[in-house]
Formats: C-alpha cells, structure tokens, sequence
C-alpha cells in the first residue's frame, strides 16, 4: 500500500519536483518517506512527507531519480526500514511497493551469497537480487525466482534510466515533455501530462527521458498504447476546513449531483448495459472490502427489494465461499480500482467465465482495466483515509440501478435532503463532548440501516479510536446484550415503519444504554431526525450523521483525523 514515483529527464530538476509528485500519493502510505538519485545520494526518514521536506535539501538537482512512501508490512517503521533501499556497494537503488512472499527462502540464498541484509524488510532484497548483474537479464530472472506482489523501481548510480517491473500492484508511465514520470497511478503525473501507458501484469520496461521499451516475463519486446486520460491535475487544498475528511463530508450533495446527472447522460448507456446484465444473469454477487463492501450489502438490499437475488462477499474471503461459473455477474465495488484483494478475486472469477462489472472512483485503475464493463462515481479524489464521499456515491450509483429494476427513489429530494443534514451539526458537536471519553459504542440497525450500522461502526474505529460494533438489531439477545450495562452509548437506526428496532431500542435502554436516536420519526429533541420519504434516503443521510459523528468526536479527542495510525487509503497487498 506504497507509493512510488520515479523521474527521468533530459534535463536536471530540482528533487524537490520529485517530492512534490510523491506527496500526491502520500494517501498511500506515511509511514516513512525517502528518495534516491543518480548520483548515488539515499536520504530518507520516518514520519510525513511535510516533514521530511524541511529536512532534506529539495535544490539539489538529479536526471534520474526515484521516491517512496511507504506504509509498513514487513518490518517496524525505522529509518533503516525506509526506502529505497540499497545492495552491499550502494549502486543499485530501488523502491518497491507490494510483498515477497517467498522473502525468507530469498533471504537465506542471498546471505549464503555474501549480501548483507541490514533491514527487516522483504523490500531491500529486491535490491541485493540484482547486485553486480546485468538488470534487464536480471528482471527476466526475478520474474521467474520471486513470489508476490511488486512494483519496483531501479536505478543505477551513474545511470540513464529506470528499470519498472509490475506484477499485481498498480504502475503507469507518464509520457511528459523531456521526461518520463512512473507513479503507482496518474494522480502523481496527472500536472504534468494526460498521456499514460499501463503496466499489464508480468511486464517490465527501460525507461528513458525521451524513450521506454516494454518486455514480458520472459524479456521478449511487447507494443503497448499510450492512453490519454482525463484526471485532476490540480493537488487537492483543505481551502476553509481544518481537516480533509470535513470537507469531504460537505462536498457530498455537491458529487451527488455531478453523478446523478452523469447516470442520467453520458453513463446512461453503461448504467443500462449493467441492467441488462444484471437481468440476464444467472447469479449475481458483489464483491468488495472495507466501506465498499457496506455499499455492497446495500447494493444487495435494494437488488432483492427490487425482485433480484444478490449476494455480496468480502474480497479477502471470496474464493473461500463464491460459486462462480460463465453465468455469474461480479460487481466489483472499490474506491481506489486497486484493492488487492479485489483484483485477486476478479481474476479467480474471470478464470471461470464468469462477466466482470465494477464501480469505482479512479479511472484507468486495475479494477476498471479487468472489467466488462466499468461506471466511475465521480466523487472526485479523496484524501482522508476514511471513504466518506465515495461511500454515499458508491450507494447512489447503486440505487439509481435498482431504480431502473423498479425500486423507487426520488433522487432530487436526497440531494436536498442531503444538505438539510448539515443544519444539525451543533447537536453533532455537542453529543461528540460526551462521547469522546467513551471506551465502546454500538450501533445496531435491521434491513437497510445494518450496513448503515456497520459503516459507522467502522467510522468509529477507524478515525475515533474507539471500539465500535454494528450489528442486526436482531442478534443483541444472541450475546452482546451481555455487554450492555449502565451509560454504554447505542445508536439506533430507526427507519420510518421499522418496529422491530423500537424493540431492540427499549431492550437496552432497559439495561441501562445511553441510546442516540437517528430516526425518520424523531421522538424527542434529542433524536436526529431524518427527513423520510424515498427509498435509500434513510440509509444515505443516517450515514452522514454517523461520518460527522465520528469526525467530531475525533477532533475532541485532538487525533490525526485524515491520516489515522497503521491505515492507508488504497489497499494494494493481500
């Protein structure tokens, strides 16, 4: 879940420019920043990029060079575990993102060779691989010896180019003017050019200022297209917020609209091929991690009030429990197009015939690439680790599909609803006070409020550091009950006409839970109201209670709200 950018140019730049791409990969990882030149200069350390950069010298100048940021796998966040990494003489640079899966056993062989391994990393052995060897015969035999996920980088101190090797984790080449600019995806060159040229699998390639040759696996030369594509060019400014995640709560009805009107234009034929599908298919299931796949499960909801069978499953566990043949329809779901797992799980169904359709946030990602057929939900890019935009776009798109099978929403009233939400902030603010010092918090919903439940419970823990769980309102009896005693905080999900969650409501209040209503038919003051009325608002607008809940509690609590310890946004390894 790293972020590497490389540059190689005809002229000198300033490493400051090299800094500068890499920080808008920093969502990636933070672990610990660092950057290697041509001219043999390492310098990297723990902490943030913003901190980094007051430390180093961004003047000096190099033809080539490469950067990372890393978020931590193998190994403790050190210095010595920083990339890049060097071999034994310091000749040989690189920066890796991904995992060695057979780095023992490689390990074991390089030592026996004489390498000395200072790091605790899988990553630095990458670097011992190709000492003292030819590097583009080298690659040819790292494909063949190495097991896992990689994106690596290499460069030669005194060195011309830059060798990239991709096999699972994401890479693309961006073709500017005089130089070359290689990222773990185009939001790190997208300033500089609108030309890309996407690594494939089992692909490696030498890359010059002015040229690049691709190979496969097997070093035979491979033609490969370079793609224009369209994609913020501009580094995202929290402008009046103090923190991303924030603003990104509020720029919701906004991206709301921007997808509604793309459903309605020029994604209208997509979204309906995928109706098509959909109706057309056999067996159908989504798969999805993380806040994905709480959109997912409501995906599934609203498919099966709808009058189709669905089923939704985690990515990570979905070659464990899917039964998947040529009449299957998988519904990837991901932020970043590039959550490993995912991928892993695309490529298992595929290999069984099985039709491709996914719903993500970043064009030309991997997800997109392995798809039949791919609608983008235009949420715009994301900073917090924490999916709040996407999230109610992903749950949107989704909607607007079922709407065309017959589930009904009125999707102007939501966006409006969606800014009505915002009027009740202060009481947000106020219930955070009381809520900060609190060790447990649990959420319990039924039908559509559970995934609302879960996704909150989710926020919670992830930005609050708090213990959260979200649950069936009707598995309490069935043992957390148990846990419930005198001032434990339980929100409920109470959806206009559910009844059965009242019950569930009343059971812990009668063991003492501080319960906090969010309801379509508030009761007392003190509840949240929801204004009720179409299908799928209640899930929406509850959530966004639950995202300005958790981001307040947080910011009482003076945590690191957009940047959460041992989180990254994209999760790029198994």
């Amino acid at each position: 879940m790293c972020g590497i950018v490389g540059i190689v140019s005809e002229k000198p730049f300033e490493v400051g420019e090299l800094i500068k791409a890499l920080k808008r990969l920093e969502y990636r990882g933070y672990d610990s920043v660092g950057f290697a030149t041509d001219k043999g200069v390492v310098e990297k350390d723990v902490g943030e990029i913003k901190d980094f950069m007051t430390r180093v010298d961004l003047k000096q100048t190099a033809k080539v060079a490469i950067s990372h940021t890393r978020w931590a796998t193998h190994g403790g966040v050190t210095k010595t575990n920083a990339h890049p990494h060097t071999d034994c003489s310091g000749d040989i640079m690189i920066v890796h993102n991904g995992i060695i899966e057979n780095f023992i056993e490689l390990k074991n062989e390089l030592k026996k060779e004489g390498h000395k391994i200072i790091s605790d990393t899988d990553s630095e052995l990458i670097a011992h691989f190709f000492e003292g060897k030819d590097i583009k015969k080298a690659c040819v035999d790292f494909f063949k010896k190495v097991r896992g996920t990689f994106a690596v980088l290499i460069i030669k101190k005194g060195g011309e180019e830059i060798y990239a090797l991709k096999k699972d984790s994401p890479l693309a080449l961006g073709i500017a003017d005089g130089m070359n600019i290689i990222g773990s995806d185009i939001y790190a060159f997208s300033d500089k050019t609108n030309k890309a040229i996407f690594f494939d699998d089992n692909e490696f390639a030498i890359i010059g200022p002015r040229s690049y040759e691709f190979f496969d696996k097997e070093g035979n030369p491979i033609e490969k297209h370079v793609q224009e594509f369209e994609w913020s060019s501009r580094e995202e400014e929290k402008k009046k917020y103090k923190h991303f995640m924030i603003k990104e709560i509020k720029e919701q009805p906004i991206v709301a609209e921007r997808l509604i009107r793309s459903l309605e234009t020029e994604q209208k034929e997509k979204i309906l091929e995928l109706k098509n599908m959909i109706e057309n298919a056999k067996r159908i299931i989504f798969v999805a991690a993380g806040t994905s796949y709480h959109a997912s499960l409501l995906g599934t909801y609203f498919l099966h009030e709808s009058g189709v069978e669905a089923h939704a499953l985690i990515a990570s566990e979905f070659n464990s429990f899917a039964t998947v043949d040529d009449e299957t329809l998988i519904i990837a779901i991901s932020q970043s197009g590039e959550t490993m797992d995912v991928i892993k799980s695309i490529k298992f169904a595929r290999e069984s015939g099985a039709k491709i359709a996914s719903i993500v946030n970043v064009p030309y990602s991997s997800i997109q690439r392995l798809s039949d057929i791919s609608l983008n939900i235009l949420a715009g890019q994301e900073i917090c680790v924490a999916s709040t935009k996407t999230f109610t776009n992903q749950v949107i798109l989704l909607l607007y599909l079922c709407s065309l099978l017959g589930y009904k929403t009125n999707f102007r009233e939501l966006v409006r609803n969606m800014q009505n939400i915002f009027e009740q902030e202060e009481k947000i603010k106020e219930l955070a006070k009381e809520l900060k010092d609190k060790k447990d918090i649990y959420v319990i919903g039924r039908a559509m409020a559970y995934p609302v439940a879960r996704e909150i419970a989710l926020k919670l823990k992830e930005i609050s550091y708090i213990h959260a769980e979200g649950m069936m309102g009707g598995e309490l009896k069935h043992g957390t009950i148990a846990l419930i005693e005198d001032g434990v905080p339980v929100i409920s999900l109470i959806p206009e006409g559910d009844e059965d969650i009242i019950s569930n409501t009343k059971e812990v209040e009668a063991r003492g839970a501080r319960t906090i209503i969010i309801s379509s038919q508030p009761m007392k003051k003190t509840d949240f109201a929801i204004p009720s009325g179409n299908g799928g608002t209640f899930a929406i607008l509850s959530n966004m209670i639950g995202q300005m809940l958790t981001y307040y509690i947080a910011l009482e609590k003076g945590l690191p709200i957009d940047k959460p310890r041992n989180l990254a946004k994209s999760v790029t390894v198994k």
